[in-house]
C-alpha cells in the first residue's frame, strides 16, 4: 500500500462547495489539490493551488489533467463513468469508477443495493411505454417516479397516487428512463456517513437525521433521534456497502426509518454529504479529512464526537432576496459556526453555505438554529 507523502498533489472532479471543503481539510494535512470543472470560478477555485477549466467529456483535457496529480476523487456523482475511466490511465481514482457508475444511475443503484442484500424499496424498471403496465403491477401505487439519472434535490421526480397516474406522470419526467418505487411511510430520514481506506479499515459516523423542505435539506440533527436496534442496522447496513462497492473514500448512505424502526435505503452518495457538514465542528475527524486521508493511503482518523450534540442548517439562495444578509447578527452568537460557499450568484433553492451549533441538548440547538436563521435580517 502506497502512503502518498506531504505535498502530494490530491485532484478532484468538480469544483463545487465539497471540494472547497475537501481542499481546506486535505491543506490541514499538508497535501496540494487540483481541481477539474466546467466553471470558470467555482466556489473550490479560490482555496486550491490549482483550478483546471475543462469539461467532463473533454478525455483529453481529463487525461492532461490527472497526468499532473498524485490521485484523483471526486464530489460529484454525476461526472460521467467515461471521465474517471481516463483519469484512472494516470492516477489511481479513489473511489473507483465502477462505484460512480453505479451511483449516477437510480436503476444500477438499486439493483447493486438489493444483489448485496440490503433492504429497499419495491421498485421496477421503466425505458418505455411498453414497461408501464408491468411496472405497475408491481408498484400499484402510490409511488415516486425518478429519472434514472440527473435528478436531485427532488429534481426529476413525480409522486404517483396509482397506477393511472403512471403513464402521464412519466411523460410529465420527460419519458426517460425511470425507475418506479413504492412509496415508503416513515417516521424519519437518516443518513450515516462513512470512510474506508485502501487497508480495508472503515471508520464510521453515528447516524444523522435529516429534515427536508420542497425536498431539499433543511436541517440535520445528530445524534439521530432513533433506536439503539436502528442505530446499530443503519450502522451495519453503511458497513455493508463501504465492503460491498470495495470503497476507497467516503460514502453516504440515506436511508428511510419506518414506525416498525425497519431501515430501508433511499439511495447512496460515493462522496461526502450535506449532512455530514456538521462533522467539521462536532468530530475529531471531518467528512473531508475522512476523505482526504483515505484517497492518501493514511490511517483514517477518529469519528468521535467533540460535542454531545450538533445541528446544521442549510443557508439557501432564497435568503438573499432583499441583499446579502448581515451576517454579523448571526456571528454574535456564540458556539456558531458559518460557512459560507463563495458563489456568486444566489437563486430560490441553491446551497449557498450552511450554519453549525454544536452543544448538550440536540432539540434546543435546533430551536436555536431555526430562529437564529428566520430573523436573519437583510442588508437591504
Amino acid at each position: 500500500m502506497t502512503v502518498l507523502p506531504p505535498n502530494s498533489t490530491l485532484g478532484v472532479l468538480g469544483g463545487g462547495q465539497l471540494g472547497r471543503m475537501f481542499a481546506l481539510a486535505a491543506h490541514r494535512l499538508g497535501f496540494r489539490v487540483a481541481v477539474y470543472s466546467p466553471d470558470a470560478g467555482p466556489p473550490a477555485g479560490v482555496v486550491v493551488d490549482r483550478h483546471v477549466q475543462g469539461e467532463y467529456d473533454d478525455l483529453a483535457a481529463v487525461e492532461a489533467f490527472t497526468r499532473e496529480v498524485d490521485v484523483v476523487t471526486f464530489e460529484f456523482e454525476n461526472v460521467p463513468a467515461e471521465t474517471a475511466t481516463a483519469a484512472a490511465l494516470h492516477a489511481p481514482v479513489r473511489p473507483d469508477g465502477s462505484l460512480l457508475h453505479a451511483a449516477q444511475n437510480r436503476i444500477r443503484e438499486k439493483n447493486a443495493l438489493r444483489a448485496l442484500g440490503l433492504p429497499v424499496a419495491e421498485f421496477a424498471e421503466i425505458h418505455s411505454t411498453d414497461d408501464i403496465a408491468a411496472a405497475a403491477r408491481i408498484v400499484p401505487g402510490p409511488g415516486i417516479l425518478k429519472t434514472a439519472t440527473s435528478g436531485y434535490d427532488g429534481k426529476g421526480q413525480k409522486r404517483v397516487a396509482g397506477a393511472d397516474e403512471l403513464e402521464s406522470a412519466w411523460h410529465d419526467i420527460g419519458a426517460r428512463s425511470a425507475v418506479i418505487e413504492r412509496l415508503v411511510p416513515f417516521d424519519r430520514e437518516i443518513s450515516v456517513v462513512g470512510a474506508r481506506g485502501l487497508s480495508g479499515d472503515i471508520s464510521l459516523y453515528e447516524p444523522f437525521e435529516n429534515q427536508h423542505v420542497d425536498q431539499i435539506l433543511d436541517l440535520t440533527l445528530w445524534p439521530a433521534r432513533i433506536s439503539a436496534a436502528t442505530r446499530d442496522r443503519a450502522l451495519e447496513v453503511a458497513r455493508a456497502v463501504l465492503v460491498g462497492f470495495d470503497v476507497v473514500g467516503v460514502l453516504c448512505v440515506e436511508m428511510f426509518v419506518t414506525s416498525a424502526d425497519d431501515v430501508i435505503v433511499n439511495e447512496i452518495a460515493p462522496r461526502p454529504h450535506n449532512s455530514g457538514h456538521l462533522t467539521i465542528e462536532a468530530h475529531d475527524s471531518s467528512q473531508f479529512e475522512q476523505q482526504a486521508r483515505a484517497v492518501a493511503g493514511l490511517p483514517l482518523g477518529s469519528a468521535s464526537g467533540r460535542a454531545p450534540a450538533a445541528v446544521m442548517a442549510n443557508l439557501l439562495g432564497d435568503l438573499w432576496s432583499g441583499g446579502e444578509p448581515e451576517w454579523s447578527a448571526v456571528l454574535r452568537e456564540p458556539g456558531l459556526y458559518l460557512h459560507l460557499y463563495a458563489k456568486r450568484d444566489a437563486r430560490p433553492g441553491r446551497k449557498m453555505g450552511h450554519m453549525t451549533l454544536t452543544g448538550t441538548d440536540r432539540d434546543e440547538l435546533a430551536t436555536r438554529l431555526r430562529a437564529l436563521r428566520d430573523a436573519l435580517p437583510s442588508g437591504r
